[in-house]
């Protein structure tokens, strides 16, 4: 599936990974591909991101936590699920 993760300055990520794990406003969920239309707010916490992706060496904004698992720090959000396309707009 594709994730795109957006800040009001700049896209942050665009790329495809195998699963999204966020903090839901009424509690964390993940995604993985052809999860159902889901549309929801996020509170503070980590977005957990696995897959093989690529984050340039010059973006302290991600933690890499191993080979295929990588994290973002976030303090509110929204994220929409459709058509294997997630889109998460954060601060």
């Amino acid at each position: 599936m594709n994730l795109e993760i957006v800040s009001p300055e700049k896209t942050l990520f665009t790329g495809e990974v195998d699963s999204v794990s966020v903090p839901g406003t009424d509690g964390s969920f993940q995604m993985l591909n052809n999860h159902a239309p889901i549309i929801s707010t996020l509170k503070e916490g980590k977005v957990k991101i696995i897959g093989n992706i690529n984050i340039p060496n010059n973006t302290d904004i991600f933690t890499k936590i191993s080979d295929r698992e990588t994290h973002l720090n976030i303090i509110s959000g929204v994220i929409e699920m459709k058509n294997n396309q997630v889109i998460i707009l954060t601060d």
